[in-house]
């Protein structure tokens, strides 16, 4: 007749006066051997306990951190397995201790020093007491938030050069469950960038540095402060590039335009004067202007007309895309006729002026 394991098992707990344990239970034990097959556990007067070495080898670095008579907190698998061993798990009672001590950080606002194990196009993964925890792109500090737009693979790019840094955070969200752990690098300077912001409201002028350049304008630092100045206010001209028109490291004064929330935004063309205010002095509705093709749109060509002043001459007025390019070149001049002016909207609007082909009159007949 087969024997009944759990029966022997029960039977020998009965004599000894202790609660049986069941699986489940988080027990202490403490450790006896390390060998091929696993990590032997002494559980005192209940039996020998064992953590197979499958488990160990999932994380290599703790294992090493493991030694005989060190005493161990284990969690009871199986109450005797074919070898007649109590199998154990350090890693699920690890978890479990861990999970707490996060949501009591969670609780507490702690901020935690986290390191960056990977990215993706989303954010970055990081480990906290052993567990991954997720930082959405949004959540990064404006020191590391990625300064390129639109582009998923500039994004990655940008946020790959933070991987094995080390960073500040505090948990935003967890579900042991769920297996969930959500951290915020942003949050963490939220109150010290309050403080400072309420020093400063819209209408200000700081001075600061330019620290990063990207294709929609460029970030400028103030007083621990970051702000960002969009290519429309770095200048009254036309902007193809803002590295024309700044320089990283460059030190200038701005403008606030806007402060919502954290987000600052700044002005550099808002402090020179406006070129348009004295569009009307020196334009008017007719008037015959020369000026240079600077850039195709489907919906028309831009058109210099002085180093400030930009017109656009309209689709309509060009018949279609293709024509506009077969008649127009870039960084040609031509004449053209000024149809509108709307200083306040910074336009005016142009019509090219092509000349008529000459009548060929026919031969006289002899």
């Amino acid at each position: 007749m087969k024997k009944d394991k759990n029966n022997s098992i029960k039977s020998l707990f009965l004599k000894t006066n202790f609660q049986i344990p069941k699986v489940g239970d988080v027990i202490k034990g403490e450790i006896i051997e390390i060998n091929k097959e696993g990590l032997f556990v002494n559980l005192k007067n209940f039996k020998t306990g064992i953590v197979p070495m499958k488990e160990l080898k999932e994380n290599s670095e703790y294992l090493k951190q493991l030694k005989t008579e060190n005493k161990v907190s284990v969690k009871i698998i199986e109450i005797e397995n074919e070898d007649g061993y109590i199998e154990l798990s350090l890693k699920e009672v690890g978890s479990e201790q861990s999970w707490d001590n996060l949501k009591n950080k969670m609780e507490t606002k702690e901020v935690v020093k986290s390191k960056v194990l990977k990215a993706n196009k989303g954010g970055l993964i990081l480990s906290i007491e052993r567990i991954p925890a997720f930082m959405p792109v949004s959540q990064l500090s404006g020191e590391h938030y990625p300064r390129v737009e639109g582009d998923p693979q500039k994004i990655l790019q940008a946020l790959q050069g933070l991987v094995g840094k080390e960073l500040d955070v505090k948990i935003i969200d967890l579900d042991p469950k769920e297996n969930k752990l959500i951290v915020s690098e942003k949050i963490v300077q939220e109150k010290e960038i309050q403080e400072i912001l309420k020093k400063y409201k819209v209408g200000n002028i700081v001075e600061g540095i330019i620290t990063g350049i990207v294709d929609f304008g460029a970030f400028i630092k103030f007083n621990s402060l970051e702000g960002l100045i969009h290519i429309s206010e770095l200048a009254y001209q036309l902007i193809e590039n803002p590295h024309d028109i700044v320089k990283i490291g460059e030190k200038l004064k701005a403008k606030i335009i806007e402060i919502d929330k954290d987000k600052i935004s700044l002005s550099i063309k808002a402090l020179k004067k406006n070129p348009w205010e004295k569009a009307k002095e020196k334009y008017e509705i007719n008037q015959t202007v020369k000026g240079k093709i600077t850039k195709f749109n489907p919906f028309g060509a831009f058109v210099q007309l002085d180093k400030d002043i930009h017109g656009l001459a309209h689709i309509s007025e060009l018949g279609s895309e293709t024509r506009m390019k077969e008649v127009l070149k870039i960084g040609k001049k031509y004449d053209f006729k000024i149809l509108s002016i709307k200083p306040k909207e910074y336009r005016i609007a142009l019509k090219p002026i092509f000349e008529e082909p000459k009548e060929v009159k026919p031969a006289k007949k002899s």
